[in-house]
């Protein structure tokens, strides 16, 4: 899906997503319900919902309210837990990480071959920026791409937690199994605040991104130079333009 969804868009995929909750919804109370060897309608006799209603709902054809369904869980003494999944599905991007996305991808060399907006699935559900994979080698990259830097240790804790999903992901659709972990690449936009963020929080950043820029910047954009692990990249934005540093900025030791 677009990553700037209009409202048609989002219309649509709402449709589709709310079909697809009914119809998991439905499998887990009619698996619940035979688990607990119980009938329709002993639930609808306890729960007071009609026994059509619930035989409906489990068919995944209703669209039961939240009443609904904590009632039809009480009766067999389950309990209902609705959660969102932060960054699980399309997401509406400030306006700076298009033209940021979109020069990263220009700019890299023909050895890696690059996808966008790639969910991940086990153990946690993500979508990830870009998903860049080297042809020379395992080498598998997600690369995350922000225009500022907002709760920097959820940040970090998140897209650890989404590259490794996407190996645990990678191992269960028969991909590499073996060889190098999954790394990470965090893309950053220079402005007065991400510098500032870079030097006051340098040690923690350095900590989960320890490879050189320049080193990231020729693995990427060069032919033959290898993967240095875990690192950042600074985008210069200029307009409606932008350019991919091969240093950090100045003033920031970050990376080099």
């Amino acid at each position: 899906m677009n990553p700037n969804p209009g409202p048609m868009e989002v219309h649509r995929e709402t449709i589709r997503r709310v079909d697809l909750v009914n119809r998991r919804a439905g499998e887990e109370i009619r698996r619940m319900r035979l688990d607990a060897n119980v009938s329709i309608a002993a639930v609808a006799r306890v729960t007071g919902i009609a026994a059509a209603h619930i035989g409906r709902v489990e068919a995944g054809k209703a669209q039961p309210s939240t009443r609904v369904l904590t009632a039809i869980g009480v009766a067999p003494g389950a309990e209902l837990s609705l959660r969102y999944f932060p960054s699980s599905g399309p997401r509406i991007h400030d306006r700076f990480q298009a033209p940021m996305i979109e020069n990263l991808l220009r700019s890299l060399h023909p050895r890696w071959r690059a996808e966008v907006e790639v969910p991940t699935l086990h153990p946690v559900r993500g979508v990830i920026d870009a998903v860049l994979r080297d042809r020379l080698s395992e080498t598998i990259v997600a690369a995350e791409v922000h225009s500022d830097l907002r709760r920097i240790e959820q940040q970090i804790r998140w897209g650890r937690a989404k590259s490794e999903a996407l190996a645990s992901d990678e191992t269960a659709t028969g991909g590499p199994s073996a060889g190098p972990a999954i790394s990470q690449l965090l893309v950053l936009r220079s402005t007065v605040r991400t510098r500032d963020l870079a030097r006051q929080y340098g040690a923690l950043l350095g900590t989960a991104f320890p490879a050189r820029s320049a080193d990231v910047f020729a693995a990427l954009f060069g032919p033959d130079a290898p993967w240095p692990g875990a690192g950042i990249l600074w985008v210069h934005l200029h307009g409606s333009r932008s350019s991919v540093m091969r240093f950090p900025p100045h003033g920031v030791r970050l990376g080099r």
